[in-house]
């Protein structure tokens, strides 16, 4: 299953390439999103950063994603403000705003294609009404210029919905290649094929490797996590994130194809966006999302999408499909911050909950800010410990340090 923003993409790992240092300032596992612009602030600051990936640039979820970059996400609003005050969907929304801005100044200063669009969050049914009519009054109380619409003009079904105008959706691979670019610009390092196998977390960190079935070491002031889950878990973040799986299948339908982005509130759920191409625009619809390990088969996900697709868009042929997992924080926000209070010197990024194309871009930019000494208005919202969470951690856990753990 290779997803349309990969497909076609030679990827030559080299794994004889020599590490030409060791020792740095920053090291950053994981060449996704997160990781790479975390390491693109930091060397841009003048920091020696090396960014350590085990496959290849956007092999994870980044490459695997929809591409969309909306503060309007789903009934993500919503679920934040059942479990939390006004004041704290405000910062995530403030942080989101933040992140997307960040990362379309970046893509039309550096000519990458954006396409701006309207973003729905719909009902396709009746039963699905007072979950995006929740949607809109956390948009409305986080001050977004969201719109309740009745209609639209789309083929499959349309309950009613929440409208939030000019979004945006990308290709996220020449994003990543153009990171990659100005990385090594700034005197930064990317070392592809390199599989970090554990992090000894000391003074300063150090990190086991293995490239082509060698081993070597390589040391760092900071290490930062940006790997979906955290590969060290001191922190227990494995039991404050459940992984997911979903769905995308992409289609050249003959004829018009829905230009907004949409994202449903009722089961089975579907989201649909377009994609420029080379031989004209494909649409993708994704979906299909269950807990990994879940009684759930890839046929069975993408079969149930090629025929939503050809149910409502007749002559569709499919192109491609593909699936992502994605971790879901158990609190509803994402965490970016140290890996336990009190160390300031490992760091992670997690629990984007499939909107990583805004929550990596905050996660970035809380890290590198937290590193560097500055300060986000809004980070509270994405700290990797809670007031109640530093209320209950025992002392052995604050101190257990020293244990090193393996990747997957």
């Amino acid at each position: 299953m290779t997803s349309l923003w990969l497909d076609g993409r030679v990827e030559a790992v080299d794994p004889n390439v020599p590490l030409k240092d060791d020792t740095f300032d920053v090291a950053v596992v994981g060449a996704g999103i997160t990781g790479l612009t975390t390491a693109l602030l930091l060397a841009r600051a003048g920091k020696k950063v090396v960014v350590l990936e085990a496959r290849h640039v956007g092999a994870a979820t980044t490459g695997n994603t929809t591409g969309k970059v909306s503060l309007l996400q789903g009934t993500k609003l919503s679920r934040i403000r059942s479990q939390h005050d006004d004041r704290v969907l405000r910062d995530y929304v403030e942080g989101n705003t933040e992140g997307r801005d960040w990362l379309l100044h970046y893509m039309d200063a550096h000519g990458l294609s954006v396409q701006r669009e309207d973003a729905y969050t719909y009902a396709q049914f009746e039963a699905g009404i007072d979950s995006a009519r929740a949607e809109l009054a956390a948009c409305r109380a986080a001050g977004l210029p969201a719109e309740w619409v009745d209609s639209a003009d789309v083929p499959f079904p349309f309950a009613g919905g929440v409208r939030l105008p000019e979004q945006a959706q990308i290709d996220p691979i020449p994003l990543l290649d153009s990171f990659v670019i100005e990385l090594e610009q700034h005197g930064g390092t990317l070392v592809q094929g390199a599989r970090v196998r554990s992090v000894s977390v000391g003074t300063p960190v150090r990190l086991r490797i293995d490239r082509a079935g060698e081993s070597s070491m390589v040391t760092a002031a900071h290490c930062i996590l940006a790997t979906g889950v955290p590969i060290l878990d001191r922190g227990g973040f494995f039991a404050k994130v459940s992984p997911h799986r979903s769905y995308c299948v992409a289609f050249d339908v003959p004829g018009d194809i829905t230009r907004p982005m949409f994202l449903s509130t009722d089961s089975p759920s579907r989201s649909v966006r377009y994609a420029p191409t080379p031989g004209g625009d494909l649409l993708i619809v994704g979906g299909g999302s269950h807990t990994v390990g879940r009684a759930r088969d890839a046929a069975g996900g993408v079969s149930e999408l090629v025929h939503w697709a050809k149910q409502h868009f007749p002559g569709a042929v499919q192109t491609h499909y593909w699936s992502a997992q994605d971790y879901s924080p158990i609190d509803e926000l994402p965490y970016a911050g140290p890996i336990l209070p009190g160390t300031r010197h490992v760091w992670v990024a997690t629990g984007f909950d499939k909107w990583g194309m805004t929550n990596g871009i905050v996660a970035a930019l809380a890290l590198s800010g937290q590193i560097l000494g500055g300060h986000m208005p809004w980070a509270g919202a994405f700290a990797a410990w809670s007031p109640h969470e530093l209320t209950g951690l025992s002392t052995a856990l604050k101190h257990n340090l020293s244990v090193v753990a393996d990747s997957s």
